[in-house]
C-alpha cells in the first residue's frame, strides 16, 4: 500500500477514478461493464509515458471512452439475445448525488433508457459533451473523429434527447412524497389507491433477464400496470418496500416473503408516478447487496 501511495501513475488514477467510473456506466449502463472497463484503462495507463501527458484527467477519459466504446458495440449483441426489457444495472448512490440535479438526471433510470436509443458514438458524444463539459476537440480524439463532425453529431444527439428525456424536473420533495405513498399502496395491494398515485399513461418495465418472472414487453397505463403490480403482490405471501436512492433518485427495495427481490426506481411528474422500472435479474442486484453506495466524478 505504502509504494502504491507513491506510485504517480495509481495516484492519479485513483484521484479520477469515480468520473471514469461514471463516464463508462453513463456509457454503458451496466456497472460491471463499467468496472471491466476501468480495469483495461488502469492497464493502458500504466504503459503511457506520463511525462509527455499534459492533462491526465483528459488522458485518462480519452482512454476510459475508448474501451467504453468497443464493450458498447459488442454489448449490443448481448442486448439482441436478452430475455425481455433490458434496464441498466442500478447503482446505490450517496446523497451528494442527488442533491447535484444534473448529475441526477444525467444517470436516472430514464435518462440512461433515452441514452439506450443513440448509437454508440452519438452516446458517447452526448455524455461527454452534455454531461461532463468535455471539448470538442477533446472528445474529436477520443472518438477518433473531426472536431467537426463532433460538433454535428452533439447536435444531432442532443436534439434527439431532447425529443424523449423527461420533461418536467420535479422537487426532491415532491418526488419523495409521491414514492412514499407508492411504498404504502405496494404494501396493501388496494387496486384503486394505485390508481391514485399512477399518472394515465405509467410504463413500467421489469428486467428479469430471463431468471425472474417480468413483463417481457412494457406494460403501459395505469390500469394495466396497477393489475400487473397487484397481481405480482397475490403471488407471494407478504410484500415488503424499503425507501432507498438508486441513480440519484428515490427508489424501493423489494423484499418478497423476507427475501431481496428487487430494485424499483421511479420516475415522478406532475405529484404522479410516470414511469416504474423493476429489476429483478439477480446478476444485476450483486451490487445493490454487497457495496456502499456511490459517490459519482
Amino acid at each position: 500500500m505504502s509504494e502504491h501511495a507513491t506510485d504517480p501513475a495509481t495516484e492519479a488514477f485513483i484521484a479520477h477514478r469515480n468520473l471514469l467510473f461514471t463516464v463508462a456506466y453513463e456509457m454503458l449502463g451496466s456497472a460491471a461493464d463499467a468496472e471491466d472497463v476501468l480495469q483495461e484503462t488502469w492497464l493502458r495507463w500504466v504503459d503511457v509515458d506520463r511525462e509527455q501527458v499534459r492533462d491526465h484527467r483528459a488522458y485518462l477519459v480519452r482512454i476510459t471512452t475508448r474501451q467504453a466504446l468497443n464493450r458498447l458495440r459488442t454489448m449490443s449483441r448481448r442486448k439482441e439475445a436478452y430475455v425481455g426489457p433490458w434496464l441498466p444495472e442500478p447503482l446505490l448512490t450517496a446523497p451528494d448525488v442527488a442533491e447535484d440535479v444534473e448529475l441526477a438526471e444525467s444517470v436516472s433510470m430514464a435518462m440512461m433508457l433515452v441514452l439506450e436509443t443513440l448509437s454508440p458514438t452519438e452516446r458517447a458524444v452526448f455524455v461527454l459533451r452534455e454531461a461532463f463539459d468535455v471539448g470538442y476537440d477533446e472528445i474529436a480524439v477520443a472518438v477518433d473523429k473531426s472536431p467537426a463532425a463532433v460538433r454535428q453529431i452533439a447536435h444531432r444527439a442532443r436534439r434527439h434527447v431532447d425529443a424523449r428525456r423527461p420533461r418536467q424536473v420535479v422537487s426532491a420533495s415532491e418526488t419523495r412524497a409521491a414514492v412514499e405513498s407508492f411504498r404504502r399502496v405496494l404494501e396493501t395491494g388496494n387496486p384503486q389507491d394505485l390508481l391514485d398515485v399512477l399518472a394515465p399513461q405509467v410504463v413500467l418495465m421489469s428486467d428479469g433477464g430471463g431468471v425472474k418472472r417480468a413483463a417481457l414487453r412494457p406494460v403501459v397505463g395505469a390500469e394495466k400496470v396497477a393489475r400487473f403490480m397487484t397481481g405480482l403482490a397475490k403471488t407471494k405471501q407478504s410484500v415488503v418496500v424499503e425507501p432507498t436512492v438508486v441513480n440519484g433518485n428515490p427508489a424501493l427495495l423489494v423484499h418478497v416473503d423476507g427475501e431481496f427481490d428487487g430494485i424499483m426506481a421511479i420516475h415522478v411528474e406532475d405529484a404522479r408516478i410516470t414511469g416504474l422500472y423493476y429489476v429483478r435479474n439477480p446478476e444485476k442486484l450483486t451490487r445493490i447487496t454487497s457495496e456502499n453506495p456511490l459517490t459519482l466524478r
